[in-house]
């Protein structure tokens, strides 16, 4: 690795802000001020940065600065490098907050409609940028899936608790018995009856 791309290595953010304020404003006195800091705390990162770079970036003059043609070189991309930097912070954050990227999404068929429908339909209007995979399956499945980083999250029937799992209830359901009125049981003989369901 040469001397210049291990001082690359080295050079800060801050460091390239504070030179792009220092250009702008024509002073480190008025950068410091857009920026809150003091302007011996822009001059000396400044200072530091020309010797990393291993050239003077600016004329300093009693009246202020100006740039000189390595600054003037230096400066666009010195302000593509922020701008690019601060697009990957809010894609990242965007992404953290679940308003970016992929979503997959564990369901069983027999809850897939309703409440379920409702949510995921508002989730993506809210988050249109967030592409929404949903794979049916059954609950073990999921369970193991989640357990793997394969799902993300998964809609599941039932109250039995998971091991490695976070598991909270966001709805209930009633669930009905339609006869015709002619069937043997009738409905009046259903009361106080089991029923397997299947979850």
């Amino acid at each position: 690795m040469t001397d210049l791309a291990r001082h690359a290595e080295l050079i800060e953010l801050r460091q390239l802000r504070y030179f792009v304020a220092a250009a702008e404003h024509g002073s480190f006195r008025k950068a410091g001020v857009a920026l809150g800091r003091s302007q011996s705390a822009i001059s000396r990162s400044v200072a530091e940065l020309e010797d990393q770079l291993g050239a003077s970036l600016f004329h300093r003059h009693t009246w202020g600065i100006s740039q000189t043609f390595a600054g003037q070189c230096f400066l666009t991309t010195a302000r593509k490098t922020i701008r690019v930097v601060g697009e990957g912070v809010r894609d990242v954050t965007a992404v953290g907050r679940g308003e970016n990227g992929c979503v997959r999404i564990g369901i069983y068929s027999s809850i897939a409609s309703g409440f379920l429908t409702e949510l995921l339909r508002r989730y993506g209007e809210r988050h249109r940028k967030v592409q929404i995979n949903m794979i049916e399956g059954a609950a073990n499945e999921h369970v193991a899936a989640i357990r793997h980083l394969r799902l993300d999250v998964a809609f599941l029937a039932g109250n039995r608790e998971w091991s490695e799992c976070e598991r909270t209830q966001l709805w209930s359901e009633r669930v009905f018995v339609v006869l015709p009125d002619y069937h043997p049981l009738g409905l009046c003989t259903l009361f106080g009856h089991r029923f397997t369901v299947a979850a």
